[in-house]
């Protein structure tokens, strides 16, 4: 637990420990040592503000003496700077990092994920195919035998001069086909409603075998992933988890505004696929 110097996080902390999935160990202030960590009995290593925490945690992660990284109340840029760290930090040379979430919204009939709502800009072929890889393991690990992948775009048409990414989606769904990811399925391009609902797919006599009950969601860029990530949890009120991947342990990489809910549930993913 990276400078876990706010309530929510602590509370996250505190709950998931509660629930037997997580042994913490707080990388953090003096002061939260004796008024939290030594509260509740949990180990505790004491440092002098967040950079010096960032590279503690990251350090942890390399003795092997910790499974997962949990943010807490310091900037994003401080903590990846530790992990992408090219001598110290934990992302393999040639490793993919990406960012996925989970979640749970009210009007969809089963858990949806997507990737990439926080990391990577503009993914290239080769990240996107990463980023497959990663999306279908994580469904592979909520013992979803055969994902249905989507890959996004504004409609169900390639469209190489506007969007040259639309190009490469041919690739994965042959390479899909192929059994390059494992058992799976993925097509597109498809637009987000067709890829979540039979009747849309139907309506627009689309023939896919996605049939609009996508598990997972490839997003083409950041923008994309996340306004959709924002607009789930600001309107529909979708209940989130979130990890990154491609490092050598997951990390939780919550917003610092983010509920306790979404950041304990981003614990229990994160434990989940540690395994």
């Amino acid at each position: 637990m990276v400078w876990p110097e706010d309530g929510h996080t602590q509370e996250a902390v505190s709950r998931a420990a509660q629930e037997g999935f997580i042994e913490p160990v707080l990388v953090c202030s003096e002061e939260t040592r004796k008024n939290y960590a030594g509260a509740h009995g949990f180990r505790s290593v004491t440092v002098q503000g967040a950079e010096e925490a960032a590279r503690k945690a990251v350090g942890l992660v390399r003795e092997k003496q910790a499974d997962i990284i949990m943010k807490g109340f310091l900037n994003t840029d401080v903590l990846l700077r530790a992990i992408l760290d090219k001598e110290l930090g934990i992302l393999p040379k040639d490793t993919v990092l990406t960012h996925i979430t989970a979640a749970r919204l009210p009007e969809y009939h089963k858990l949806l994920f997507f990737t990439d709502a926080a990391v990577i800009p503009a993914p290239t072929d080769q990240q996107r195919r990463e980023q497959v890889r990663y999306l279908v393991d994580f469904c592979h690990a909520f013992q979803i035998e055969c994902p249905k992948v989507a890959l996004i775009h504004c409609s169900e048409k390639v469209d190489e001069r506007h969007f040259p990414y639309t190009a490469s989606y041919s690739t994965l769904r042959k390479e899909g086909g192929s059994g390059a990811f494992g058992p799976c399925i993925i097509d597109g391009p498809l637009d987000l409603k067709t890829s979540c609902s039979a009747e849309a797919m139907k309506v627009k006599q689309i023939c896919s075998p996605i049939g609009g009950d996508a598990d997972a969601l490839v997003f083409p860029d950041i923008e994309a992933g996340n306004l959709f990530y924002k607009a789930i949890t600001l309107f529909c009120h979708a209940e989130t988890a979130a990890v990154l991947q491609g490092t050598m342990a997951p990390v939780v990489l919550p917003s610092r505004g983010d509920t306790i809910d979404s950041k304990f549930y981003s614990l229990a993913l994160a434990s989940l696929i540690s395994k």
